[in-house]
């Protein structure tokens, strides 16, 4: 499975970013997708997940504001982020879970990982 991720970039506070990520390979083997966030001497983080089935999870500080989407015809996940904050500056990264997950959460196991998409959220 190879995922691409797009849609990073620059804006200001309080403003909005649509991340995408294509999936190609063997996507029939993906059971979950999720979006995860690093920033330098940090760990990476689970931001939001997304079930084949649809179904959602997401980090408490981005309720509200950040929606995980999928479009399954188009082997593509999304993340609407908006009234972004200069804390939610990290490279993003797109993750695949090709085993079916007991849960989808922050204990969800990502087996393939894209190269990530930076955004930069200034005050």
């Amino acid at each position: 499975v190879d995922l691409v991720e797009s849609g990073g970039g620059s804006v200001q506070a309080g403003g909005s970013l649509k991340l995408s990520c294509v999936a190609s390979g063997d996507i029939f083997s993906i059971h979950a997708m999720g979006w995860y966030r690093q920033d330098p001497g940090k760990e990476r983080e689970l931001v939001a997940a997304i079930t084949s089935g649809g179904s959602t999870w997401n980090e408490d500080y981005v309720e509200g504001r950040f929606t995980i989407s999928q479009d399954r015809a188009q082997h593509t996940m999304y993340l609407q982020m908006d009234d972004l904050k200069p804390e939610d500056t990290a490279m993003y990264y797109c993750g695949a879970a090709l085993v079916v997950p007991a849960t989808i959460g922050r204990g969800t196991m990502f087996d393939a990982w894209g190269q990530g998409t930076r955004v930069t959220v200034s005050a």
